[in-house]
């Protein structure tokens, strides 16, 4: 029998889509054999996600009102051998969905599968119901902000009294916390939760910590330096000196080689701890120790491996007025 995973959270635009294609990927890609299903009837993203969003002839609803086998909606990735996609409709409403039609097809897919990982919308009617309903565990992913993690602590109540395994009085779904969208910076200013703020309210297990993305910080620190006009000079104003140019340059790192500034500022930003302003390292002293890697094996892994690096914090008060102009 395939164990069962439901991705959910109850607030939209927190990365639900993104970690069940990852999570997916990831499980195909050490051999187990998984489908992904998109749950979001009438808004479905997963199968752009997945790139399959062309080959996508007959969905979830249509096998659900026997328009269509599972072998025909299914969509075999191209790239991973071990995994399937279960694209939702796009046309119907979330009503197409019954507890009866989906289990026929979640037990079906239990036969021929290891893993069913069930990419729930947002929100709590019919299909967030229904995608958590059948499920053994959840990742419930959160932004460290009030309002999503209020959200997500509601969804955590309906896992605990709503799915079948309650109905059954079986074992409890484990649970498990993906923090997303993290950003240390912000919560030293208190306009952020903390992740161990977020831990205490949720009382779940955190399973990782994701920062920033790594396709962000590569654009960004690509676009600081193909930008016109040289960063130092701009920093230092329109009175600084050569000398004073220079030496802001020399501060920042930025008369190292372009590969040695982002590899200094990559790994300064996936060792960098929540401890304030002071803890942001300059490119040339990357500290050893943080957040990332006081967590389980199993965050920091995964916050290693989808983050990476944001600008160096330039701060302007720790400098005395020889060096700022």
């Amino acid at each position: 029998m395939a164990k069962i995973i439901v991705v959910t959270s109850g607030k939209g635009g927190v990365g639900k889509t993104t970690t069940s294609a990852s999570f997916a990927s990831g499980l195909a890609i050490r051999g187990h054999k998984t489908v992904v299903i998109d749950f979001d009837v009438g808004l479905r993203n997963l199968d752009l996600i997945m790139g399959c969003e062309r080959r996508v002839v007959y969905d979830f609803v249509n096998v659900i009102n026997g328009e269509a086998t599972l072998t025909q909606a299914l969509i075999k990735d191209k790239r991973l051998e071990n995994l399937y996609v279960l694209a939702a409709s796009q046309t119907r409403d979330k009503d197409a969905l019954t507890k009866e039609g989906v289990g026929k097809v979640i037990d079906e897919l239990s036969q021929n599968f290891e893993f069913v990982i069930c990419d729930s919308p947002a929100g709590i009617e019919t299909g967030a119901h229904l995608a958590m309903y059948f499920a053994d565990e959840a990742i419930v992913v959160t932004n460290p902000e009030v309002s999503s993690v209020r959200d997500s602590d509601r969804m955590l109540g309906l896992l605990a009294s709503k799915s079948r395994r309650a109905e059954q009085g079986e074992t409890p779904i484990k649970e498990h916390l993906l923090l997303t969208r993290y950003n240390p910076e912000r919560v030293v200013k208190g306009e952020m939760l903390g992740v161990e703020d977020v831990e205490e309210i949720l009382a779940i297990r955190l399973l990782g910590v994701i920062p920033v993305m790594l396709i962000v910080g590569i654009f960004v620190f690509s676009l600081l330096h193909l930008a016109p006009g040289d960063p130092a000079a701009i920093i230092a104003g329109d009175t600084a000196t050569a000398q004073d140019i220079a030496r802001i340059r020399t501060n920042l790192g930025l008369d190292r080689p372009l590969l040695d500034q982002f590899a200094s500022w990559g790994w300064a930003t996936l060792n960098m701890p929540a401890r304030g302003p002071d803890a942001w390292p300059s490119m040339r002293r990357p500290i050893r120790s943080g957040a990332c890697s006081t967590r389980s094996p199993t965050a920091s892994n995964l916050a290693r491996s989808l983050t990476a690096a944001r600008p160096v914090r330039f701060d302007r008060a720790r400098m005395s007025e020889s060096e700022w102009p």
